[in-house]
């Protein structure tokens, strides 16, 4: 992207800024992982971090006082304040040519990140840099068509730099995706479970679900005696056989190593009580159509029905079903019980 280019690009993302601050401004959980990686630098007054054309990898958050961006020409400048952000777009497009000069106002403290701290925040909570650069392109996006009438030859240029940041969300996104999904059976894991939990209590509570926890009966044995690809196709046969029967308000997920659960809404006692039977009775019968090497296992269930009291206590009733399951260990396997 040429100089001007940049600079209509910068002039397009700051000028919201005088209507929402809060478009330039981190978020406070945003600013707090940002400063767990970020190098602290601290600058004085009338000191210049850089000027307009200068190559730039890296962006910039204020910890506390002030920069002034003079885009130059007819363009407005700006006064940056506390957790505002500037320089985005050195960092994730790349050795880009800056489109202001950035001039310290008062003495002020400041983060620095470069590519190894954006890598870092990508490791540590992609979820939240997500957010972060959703929130960055869309102050390009919402302002496009007013660029491009404004400057249509530099249209180009304008597009170029959106699909590279619209690449960079996608990627985030994704990797955002895995951070929620079991790689090996396609379910939602722990984490994407607990974020489903959460937003069904926020919706109005569990009342009226029932939670079925699903254990392979004897896993440790068939990985031990056919190895760990033959205990891989058995946790996707049970994958899959859950998928099966839940509905499309239901959520299935895979807890960790051969333990499952599945959390039906609206079905009451009597349908949920078909339906864990129904995961038994085809486990046990698909184990005997396959069973040299096995492609499925007998299965152990417990569950419990979650009533009115539900909402924020849904450690409770995991340990209620929990129970049960151990209960149906204990007493053999492949079978189901119910605690409450």
């Amino acid at each position: 992207m040429t100089g001007e280019g940049v600079a209509a690009l910068a002039y397009m993302l700051d000028a919201r800024q005088g209507a929402d601050d809060s478009a330039s401004a981190l978020h406070p959980e945003e600013y707090a992982l940002f400063a767990q990686v970020a190098e602290s630098r601290r600058v004085e007054a009338g000191q210049r971090l850089f000027q307009r054309g200068d190559r730039g990898t890296a962006m910039y958050v204020v910890s506390s006082g002030a920069i002034d961006l003079d885009f130059g020409d007819d363009l407005v400048g700006k006064r940056l304040g506390t957790r505002a952000f500037f320089g985005e777009l050195g960092l994730l497009i790349g050795d880009h040519a800056r489109s202001a000069d950035a001039i310290v106002a008062e003495t002020s403290e400041l983060l620095e990140l470069g590519r190894n701290e954006f890598d870092l925040l990508a490791r540590r909570d992609p979820q939240l840099l997500a957010q972060f650069l959703r929130r960055a392109i869309m102050r390009v996006v919402l302002n496009e068509q007013a660029l491009i009438a404004r400057l249509r030859r530099r249209n180009q240029d304008l597009q170029d730099a959106l699909d590279t940041l619209r690449s960079t969300a996608q990627q985030l996104n994704q990797t955002e995706v895995l951070t929620r999904t079991d790689e090996l059976t396609g379910l939602a894991n722990r984490r994407g479970f607990a974020l489903h939990v959460d937003q069904r209590e926020a919706d109005g509570g569990l009342a009226g679900h029932a939670l079925i926890v699903v254990d392979c009966d004897r896993f440790k044995s068939i990985n031990d005696t056919y190895g760990h690809l033959a205990g891989d196709r058995v946790l996707q046969s049970v994958a899959n056989l859950l998928r099966a029967v839940a509905g499309a308000d239901d959520i299935v997920c895979r807890l960790g190593g051969d333990e499952f659960c599945l959390l039906l809404h609206g079905h009451g006692r009597e349908e949920a009580e078909r339906i864990a039977g129904y995961i038994t009775e085809s486990a046990r019968m698909l184990e005997r159509m396959h069973s040299q090497p096995p492609q499925m296992t007998t299965l152990s269930v417990g569950a419990c029905m979650i009533d009115g009291s539900a909402i924020g206590r849904w450690e409770h009733w995991y340990a209620q079903a929990d129970a049960a399951l151990y209960r149906a260990k204990r007493s053999g396997g492949d079978r189901v019980e119910w605690l409450g």
